[in-house]
């Protein structure tokens, strides 16, 4: 772990004590008055693996694929049990390719309508390989209102590099402007080896000219334990592109809606992890809570095992204390490149500035933030150094929990 995040959690926490996970579960989850709930479902199968993505996946077996569906829709009403009905924000699809169960998408979607009302729509995380005419018809009938498309590039060479073909992209450009949906999001992926300004550009106009109406760029990470030969671009390079990439989409009228994401006014933004709260459902879903932040096994075999014992496939916990819990709302607030202080006084009880007047104050000071009324604003400088720490963090703490879970199905604990 890198003295940087140390430090950070040092002076942020105002504790030396580490994050702490347990393999402790809760038999019961108490979600009924939690505020701006979500929800989350992982469907961790694929057709091919492709190396350079960290996520939970599996090849794709038709009857693996069925056990598994049998052990989510048995997890749902196990979470769910004896808790009253109640609306909640969202609904994301993540994998994997989710799409490899589209016939039961649909299936899943009204098991959680037993148990919730979804106020603002249902998103699905789709391959390239899977967004036809037919399985947009399957979706859109099936109640899903966004889709994010993980394109990573329509540059012949920048695919060659991550191991993807361009041979689908003309027919995934033909099914989504023949079949639309409130948000249809394009993923890129930028700051490979070698990529230029106008190959990102050209990924940019390409997606917003045929049917897209947000798109997000991800950065390369390359995690240790998803080795994949791909090269990323030098620190001074890739912040010279950043600060390029930003300024071309907002001179055409996209709007940053996160450190990574640009939007046509008035769509709503593709985004599973900004919400406050959220159930996860399926290996290796996550579940936040006001108290408490947890993850499910990583396995697909331990997770089918563990649910049809009727027990949670919880594997790790963290409880936190409020510190934790403020910087982890932060961390994740900043990501949307917006922190509004009421928003932080309603869900906290107290003063931002109480709380992180010190850190407010030296991020003005050195342009990382600015202050417009009860918003504090990341500068493209607070941008750029935001996607710089986001990468220390990502190594010191989600790179080692994934690597371990990916090992271990239910380890005895992780302190990070």
């Amino acid at each position: 772990m890198t003295m940087l995040t140390i430090a950070a959690r040092v002076w942020l926490l105002r504790s030396f004590q580490p994050f702490r996970f347990t393999n402790d579960f809760d038999k019961v989850l108490d979600y009924q008055n939690v505020p701006a709930l979500g929800l989350y479902v992982h469907i961790p199968f694929c057709r091919q693996i492709c190396a350079f993505c960290p996520y939970c996946k599996q090849l794709y077996d038709k009857a693996t694929a069925s056990s598994y569906l049998d052990a989510l829709l048995r997890e749902i009403d196990l979470v769910c049990a004896g808790q009253q009905h109640r609306d909640v924000t969202s609904l994301y699809f993540g994998g994997g390719s989710p799409a490899l169960l589209i016939d039961d998408i649909g299936r899943i979607i009204a098991e959680l309508k037993k148990h919730f009302d979804i106020r603002d729509g249902v998103g699905v995380e789709l391959h390239p390989d899977d967004v036809t005419i037919e399985n947009l018809q399957k979706l859109k009938a099936a109640g899903v209102t966004r889709i994010s498309i993980g394109i990573q590039s329509f540059d012949p060479a920048m695919l060659q590099k991550l191991g993807r073909r361009e041979s689908q992209h003309r027919r995934v450009l033909v099914a989504i402007q023949a079949v639309p949906f409130d948000t249809v999001a394009m993923d890129f992926i930028f700051a490979l080896a070698g990529q230029s300004l106008q190959s990102v550009r050209a990924d940019v106009d390409t997606a917003f000219a045929n049917g897209a109406n947000h798109i997000a760029l991800y950065p390369f990470i390359d995690f240790a334990f998803a080795p994949s030969g791909v090269r990323k671009m030098p620190k001074r390079e890739m912040k010279k592109l950043l600060y390029q990439i930003s300024d071309y989409c907002q001179s055409q009228g996209y709007l940053r809606d996160s450190i990574w994401t640009f939007g046509k006014p008035g769509v709503d933004k593709y985004s599973s992890m900004t919400r406050d709260n959220y159930l996860g459902f399926g290996c290796s879903a996550t579940t936040l809570l006001p108290g408490q932040f947890k993850i499910s096994s990583f396995s697909v075999k331990a997770y089918i095992d563990r649910i049809n014992t009727g027990t949670l496939p919880t594997a790790l916990t963290i409880k936190f204390f409020l510190r934790q819990r403020m910087v982890y709302w932060l961390f994740w607030r900043f990501y949307t490149t917006r922190l509004n202080r009421e928003d932080f006084q309603e869900v906290f009880g107290v003063p931002l500035e109480k709380m992180y007047g010190l850190e407010l104050t030296l991020g003005r000071l050195f342009g990382l933030v600015k202050k417009e009324g009860n918003n504090y604003l990341l500068t493209s400088r607070g941008v750029f150094y935001y996607h710089h720490f986001e990468g220390y963090y990502t190594y010191a703490y989600i790179d080692r929990m994934w690597n371990l879970l990916k090992n271990e199905p239910f380890p005895q604990e992780l302190v990070l």
